[in-house]
């Protein structure tokens, strides 16, 4: 049976607009993974980068790990459903990402970091999110947060579901990153929602903000006012900026993201691992890693 938390009537959810498979690909030390979603998307999910999917329990698809690399322009958040990986990079900071952590890494100016699993067998499974920064925090003292499983809040409803909250606010809960608007203006919100029986999930977003899900245990549907599309397994939906938020009907054993935020609305110039705003900006970026100033 299904039930349905309680929630105003008058909700209207948003539709989907798009829903995309994402691309099989390899990264880092030969690392397999799903790029979700790619520069194909940037601007439609302003301020959303880059969504990774990785997870085997194969060696030979994560051992080599992310060696040391540079970024500068953005944030990277990697949130690890299994597993263990070691954080290591130029600024100092050092940390062990594990079983339901994040990581959240501001690159600022420039890092070098490395990202290296700290297991030889078993599974390793999770998600890395870029973050696009405004222009004029770009250039801003990298930093580095690495937050343990029992440190990010949970919601737990009695009509069936479990919601994580990374970042943003659900269900009056607020999540383990939340900075103000002038620290942090993308107001970035991060859910991991987990179904624990048949039922219905309602989480309110600010129309202006861009928003998508992503399915990767069993299949939900997302549910408008005239339709009900079901989203199946490894699949991204896009949601379309109309309604008062997201309302998703799930079956038992489903697990989703849940990703929104506000757009910053500024050119994005991409080489790699470099996201500034011009081509000139760009340039200077690459020059200044190779000259070893990310070290510094």
């Amino acid at each position: 049976m299904w039930s349905m938390h309680k929630t105003p009537l008058e909700f209207i959810g948003r539709r989907v607009e798009q829903q995309i498979a994402g691309q099989a690909t390899r990264d880092g030390d030969g690392v397999k993974l799903t790029r979700v979603l790619t520069s194909a998307q940037q601007r439609r999910l302003d301020p959303f980068l880059m969504l990774d999917n990785f997870g085997s329990d194969d060696p030979k698809d994560y051992g080599g790990g992310f060696p040391d690399h540079p970024h500068r322009g953005f944030e990277t958040v990697t949130y690890m459903i299994a597993g263990r990986m070691r954080h290591k990079d130029s600024a100092g900071h050092e940390g062990l990402l594990q079983n339901g952590g994040v990581q959240w890494m501001t690159a600022g100016k420039g890092v070098v970091h490395s990202e290296m699993p700290e297991q030889e067998s078993g599974v390793m499974e999770g998600f890395q999110l870029w973050l696009n920064l405004p222009s004029h925090q770009k250039m801003c003292a990298p930093s580095y947060r690495d937050i343990q499983s029992p440190n990010i809040p949970e919601y737990r409803d009695d009509a069936g579901f479990l919601v994580r909250v990374i970042s943003g606010q659900s269900h009056g809960i607020t999540g383990a990153v939340h900075r103000s608007a002038s620290e942090h203006p993308t107001n970035p919100l991060y859910l991991d929602l987990h179904f624990d029986q048949n039922c219905e999930f309602q989480q309110a977003l600010d129309p202006t903000h861009n928003a998508f899900v992503f399915v990767y245990r069993a299949s939900v549907a997302v549910i408008s006012a005239h339709e009900q599309v079901n989203v199946g397994l490894h699949r991204m939906a896009i949601l379309n900026n109309e309604g008062h938020g997201v309302q998703l009907r799930g079956q038992a054993g489903a697990r989703v993201l849940i990703i929104a935020g506000k757009p910053l609305n500024e050119p994005i110039a991409q080489y790699g691992p470099f996201v500034m705003n011009t081509q000139e900006e760009l340039v200077q970026a690459v020059n200044d890693f190779r000259a070893g100033l990310y070290n510094s």
